[in-house]
């Protein structure tokens, strides 16, 4: 593994792993906790639109990709309510939108488009020096913003009503909340893709919180699971020749089904037998 380390793609890579592991056990905290995996996966693919839009116009599609997902967090989060419409319906009208517009952007744009695949699919083995800064810089927004509306957020993900009842701004609160998610989206894009985005949003929290109920200790539990496996998952599909982004999800999938069973089993062994006649 350590010999790895001389290439200069290689430590690009474990790089981003670790700054998108950061990402997914922050935000994808958050995510578990309030239950929008769905929403999640609505935002990250209504990014498409972003990515077209940075090859018609000839500019990093990563950076397109920052407004563009921002604008389908907030809209997903008002089109339900000031249409009327539910939640659901919502999200599959943008989800779709943004990815026919993608797809519209993509074919308008002059020339080919070489790295469509990995912006799709992700392959976190090509992630250049430019792409390592921004996912830094969004990084430290999501950190600063969660530790100075720690529990704020903590509030609107437990029970939204309540937080509204006690005098929070539980409205603007989730739109941020949502805003965070589009910005961790922006992360993720180039580690997994924006197909596989929701899994890794989601399983590092998702096995983590099998082991614990504290936010705080969630956040740092599914930060460190989601490092490790990335880790992993990227030394595998080195060594094998596989997938980089298919591999991490697949091994983190892998994970979350042991680790679902071993919960199983030790919470029916400390089952007390009943009396026997």
């Amino acid at each position: 593994m350590f010999e790895l380390l001389q290439y200069e793609f290689m430590r690009n890579g474990l790089l981003a792993a670790v700054l998108v592991s950061i990402a997914c056990g922050i935000v994808g905290s958050f995510v578990v906790v309030k239950r929008i995996v769905f929403i999640s996966g609505g935002i990250s693919h209504a990014a498409f639109g972003g990515i077209g839009l940075g090859y018609w116009l000839g500019i990093e599609p990563l950076l397109a990709v920052i407004p563009f997902s921002l604008l389908a967090a907030v809209g997903i989060g008002l089109f339900g309510r000031e249409m009327k419409v539910s939640d659901d319906t919502a999200i599959g009208v943008l989800w779709t939108m943004g990815m026919a517009l993608g797809i519209l952007f993509v074919q308008l744009s002059p020339g080919y488009a070489p790295d469509l695949m990995s912006y799709l699919f992700g392959n976190i083995l090509t992630v250049p020096a430019g792409d390592l800064l921004v996912m830094l810089a969004l990084d430290g927004i999501i950190l600063i913003l969660v530790l100075a509306l720690y529990r704020e957020f903590a509030a609107v993900s437990f029970d939204e009503e309540f937080a509204t009842v006690i005098g929070m701004p539980a409205r603007a609160l989730s739109l941020l909340l949502l805003c965070l998610v589009a910005l961790s989206v922006v992360v993720l894009i180039r580690a997994v893709g924006i197909i596989l985005v929701v899994a890794l949003l989601t399983m590092p929290a998702a096995i983590g919180r099998q082991y614990t109920h504290d936010l705080k200790r969630l956040m740092l539990l599914a930060s460190l699971i989601g490092i490790a496996l990335t880790t992993a998952g990227l030394w595998l599909s080195y060594v094998l020749d596989l997938a980089s982004g298919a591999t991490i999800i697949l091994l983190l999938g892998i994970v979350f089904f042991l680790s679902s069973g071993l919960q199983r089993y030790r919470a029916s062994s400390r089952r007390v037998p009943g009396p026997t006649r």
